[in-house]
């Protein structure tokens, strides 16, 4: 069932990710050098390369068990993370693992360019697609082999509304394992926070969502099986999605905007709870004071004074934000997975990315009723025995795809006009 349709709101909002490291730092680097490891860290670095070994032997198709490796490696080694999403892909994995070998026989550092780049997925059908007006309202779109209508998924990628970009998808199995089960596969670029509020980045989100539909004849799609995945801010946008009331309007005379924003179902790694920055204070207390997620609370909204942000213009911007908030009963299903460790905030990357977010919204859709399945290790909540086991199966049930493992009867997912 459809949910009610709201207006914009406007502000502003920017999460700046840095992945917890063994000391706090303050800022948000762009880019982080790779640590050489000496012959006194052969150990540690020999559990590393067998988690990635494993990865380089599965490059087709990785179980959860890797994945799993992955998030350890991920833990030890934090600087393997080069953009900082929260997440170690295989494409990082690959190219630390180059780097290390380098550093012991003395190889150049290109070698590690080289490496990241090898993992590149197959070219999408149609490139740079605009579904917006600005010059980051880009989509790139894989059309999958199919008589039927097929399902999408969308990936949204991270980087803290600030950096990175959609060829993210590239580096992932997400995008192959979509593409052989028959299901088409889009990434989106977005506005970054220094030229939009929050709320309009938002809905940049949601706008490719409407585009998509609004393509539904010419791509070959149904509408009423699209899913939206991401790590980091594109897995708070996703969540996002998945709980907001539908944005479509039908007096609209833009036909983009006529169309659903609704998903089937959404997938979120290393997740915020909300963007209402003040609820942070209630989850982490201490923490968050002692680890700022951002400078300027107010102009995070694109408001001037505390005084706003509390006030009726600020708590209405806030609520429009608010995932945790926004989760109601006709809400899709949702997959949350974390990998970071619990316990005291060590960082400003470990505040945003802390298991307590994914936990916050688990038990907000425990609460209601709506669907969600959880893989969050540090705090020991894990998928049911009936329950899809990652990212992919879970996406695919509810996708209604034949080739899903998962084994669970699938949630009927939202009706899209």
């Amino acid at each position: 069932m459809l949910k009610k349709i709201n207006s914009s709101v406007r502000g502003v909002l920017v999460f700046k990710i840095k992945v917890p490291g063994p000391a706090p730092q303050r800022g948000l680097p762009r880019a982080r050098a790779v640590r050489a490891h000496s012959t006194a860290c052969l150990f540690g670095w020999a559990a590393f390369a067998c988690a990635l070994f494993s990865v380089e032997a599965t490059l087709a198709g990785a179980s959860a068990t890797d994945d799993a490796r992955l998030k350890q490696a991920l833990q030890r080694y934090p600087e393997a993370d080069t953009d900082k999403d929260g997440v170690l892909t295989e494409a990082e994995a690959r190219a630390h693992l180059k780097k290390l070998r380098s550093s012991k026989a003395g190889k150049s550092k290109s070698a590690d360019a080289k490496a990241a780049t090898s993992l590149a997925g197959p070219k999408p059908t149609l490139a740079e697609v605009p579904y917006g007006p600005h010059e980051r309202n880009v989509l790139d779109f894989w059309k999958a082999k199919s008589d039927q209508p097929t399902p999408v998924v969308i990936f949204i990628h991270g980087g803290g509304f600030e950096f990175m970009d959609k060829s993210k998808a590239r580096e992932g199995r997400m995008l192959r394992e979509c593409l052989d089960a028959g299901v088409s596969y889009a990434a989106i670029n977005y506005r970054y926070r220094t030229s939009a509020p929050i709320q309009e980045v938002l809905r940049d989100c949601a706008r490719a969502i409407q585009f998509i539909r609004r393509q539904a004849g010419e791509w070959n799609v149904d509408k009423t099986r699209l899913a939206a995945h991401g790590p980091s801010a594109g897995a708070g946008a996703s969540l996002w999605l998945a709980f907001h009331d539908d944005l479509a309007d039908p007096q609209s005379s833009d036909p983009v905007q006529r169309e659903s924003s609704r998903l089937a179902a959404a997938g979120a790694v290393a997740c915020q709870f909300s963007h209402d920055l003040l609820a942070w204070d209630k989850l982490f207390a201490n923490s968050n004071n002692r680890f700022k997620e951002i400078d300027d609370r107010p102009g995070y909204y694109g408001l001037k004074t505390d005084e706003e942000l509390r006030g009726p213009v600020g708590r209405k911007i806030r609520a429009d934000c608010d995932m945790h908030g926004l989760i109601s009963r006709d809400d899709p299903p949702v997959f949350l997975d974390t990998g970071f460790p619990g316990g005291d905030i060590t960082s400003r990357g470990h505040l945003l990315h802390h298991p307590l977010h994914a936990k916050a919204i688990y038990d907000r859709c425990r609460e209601l009723g709506v669907g969600v399945v959880a893989q969050i290790p540090a705090l020991k909540i894990m998928p049911g025995k009936d329950d899809p086991h990652n990212l992919q199966e879970f996406l695919f049930q509810h996708l209604k795809v034949a080739s899903a493992t998962a084994t669970t009867k699938p949630v009927k997912a939202p009706t899209a006009k």
